[in-house]
Order: structure tokens, then sequence, then C-alpha cells
């Protein structure tokens, strides 16, 4: 080895040393699909990168991925071609409005558990290589009970189950979150309260699974708040934009602002198990354990 990549390892270690950069990990879940899981994920993503984070977007619906369509990008790859070798994470990576980063979802991926050990440490590698590049991995997981679902929720540091006014949607919230209790062992959820027309609606739909948790299960349910129902919502998808970004003064906008002040008062992830790499092992730890692929 010359000296000259000695000495760059050496500045390269020192740097990582001196500036540490712990990543808050959010997973976006709902019990059911129709309740507009994704448009908050993109719009919290937003008015986070309003404030001054950097955010990147995981699109980890496989059915319905939708993220790149609401934003109006147009990826040529996907996480696949980084655990193949074919790209890095920096080549998938596409950027929305103001920098907001997604990675686009992948399909047609080999089971996480059948991946190689170098395949293993190539994605967490190109992951651990974004851990100084951004300050939140917004997840946005499929709907309902699946494996991939349980696999992200079980990784992250945060879930947040996003309900609206339907009792579909209640009672499939209900048993996602009994689920990842009692099987998976998950004990705290964040509730959003998504469509609402009123504050008091919002509160009122926690309230109703709060009911039910505090009686079946030991779990802490918190309410992380509500998203008004609001027609510039409608308008900003017809666009392919955010509503923050489309219509800053609109309630749906003030509202998610809110909600991402919020996130930033919640427990910060600690030390060396808040870097990107430690989530992507753990997505690969509880993968191999279930033999199931979340990708």
């Amino acid at each position: 080895m010359l000296m000259s990549d000695v000495l760059f390892d050496q500045a390269e270690g020192l740097r990582r040393m001196a500036k540490p950069r712990p990543v808050q990990v959010i997973a976006i879940t709902s019990g059911k699909g129709g309740v507009g899981k994704t448009n908050v994920s993109i719009n919290l993503a937003a008015a986070m990168v309003g404030q001054g984070k950097k955010v990147l977007i995981l699109d980890a619906d496989m059915g319905l991925a939708n993220v790149d369509v609401l934003l109006g990008l147009h990826p040529k790859y996907n996480l696949s071609h980084v655990i193949k070798g074919e790209r890095t994470l920096d080549e998938v990576i596409v950027k929305g409005h103001e920098g907001l980063q997604v990675v686009p979802a992948s399909s047609g991926v080999q089971l996480m558990a059948e991946l190689t050990q170098a395949e293993h440490a190539g994605v967490i590698r190109a992951f651990s290589e974004l851990s100084d590049d951004i300050d939140v991995l917004l997840i946005d997981t499929a709907a309902g009970i699946s494996n991939g679902v349980v696999t992200y929720a079980q990784a992250a540091q945060e879930v947040v189950v996003v309900v609206c006014d339907e009792p579909a949607s209640i009672t499939d919230a209900y048993a996602l979150i009994k689920l990842l209790n009692s099987d998976y062992g998950l004990v705290r959820f964040r509730v959003l309260a998504n469509m609402a027309h009123s504050v008091s609606e919002g509160r009122a739909l926690y309230q109703k699974i709060l009911r039910v948790t505090d009686k079946f299960l030991d779990v802490t349910l918190d309410f992380m708040g509500s998203v008004p129902y609001d027609d510039y919502l409608r308008k900003a998808v017809q666009k392919q934009r955010t509503v923050v970004d489309s219509y800053p003064r609109s309630k749906a906008t003030e509202a998610f602002k809110n909600l991402a002040k919020r996130t930033d008062k919640w427990p910060g992830p600690q030390g060396a198990s808040g870097h990107l790499e430690f989530f992507i092992e753990r997505l690969i730890q509880t993968s191999h354990n279930r033999g199931v692929s979340p990708l």
C-alpha cells in the first residue's frame, strides 16, 4: 500500500471519529392501504428538509411502490442494483425538490437471508458511507401485515402507524400493533391521524386505539398528531409534488411542519447504534432469523 493511501485511510478514520453522525430511522406504516401513508412519508420528509435536515426516503413498498411517482421522479436504478454490485448507492439515489433524497423500491431481489457475506458487507458499507450525509432515514413500508413491514419495524428506531377515520383502518392498525408487540416484542408506537376533519377527531382516533391497547397489550402508544383533510393535498398529488413545497400556506403544510418539529423532541439515536450501518445490520439479522426478504 502506498504511503498516500495509508495517510488517506488515517485521515478518513479520524474524520469519522471526530464527526460521528447518528441517523434517526423512522418507519412509516399502516394497518391497511388507502390511508395516505406514502403522502405522509413524502410530506413529513419535505417538512424536515425545509427545517434544514438532510433526509433520505427508502421506498420499501414492493407491491405498490409509488414514492417516485408522487414526487415526479424517474429512477433508472434501485437498491437491487446495489446488492448485485452493479451500481453504488449514490448512483441509485434520486433527488427530489429541495434536495430530498429517495432510494427507489427494488423488485425481484433475492432474499436478504440468501445474500452472501460479501453482499451483506457491500450493502452495509454502502449505507455507512451515507452516514455523514443524512440526518433522517424515513422508511415508507408496505401497508398491512407482511414480512417486510415486520422486518423494517423491528430494525427502525421509531414506528409511526398512520390511521384515518374508517373502522377498517382502526381495526387493522390495532392488529398490526398487536402482531408487532405480541410476536416480535415491539413496545413503543406513535399514532398519526391522517385526513382528520378536526383536531379533536384526530385525537379521538388515537383514543379509540389506545383504549384497546391499554386493555389487551403491554405497549406505549404516543399520539404524534394529525394531518387535516385538505384539498390542496389532492392538488399536490396531481402536480406530482409535495403539498409542503407546492402550497406552503395550506393547513396540511402547517400540520406537517409541526409534526417535523415534534420529531426533534423524540429520543435521538445513541452512540454507534444510531449509525446507518447498524440499522442495515439489524435489518439483515432479522431477515436471517425469519428467512424473509424486506426488500
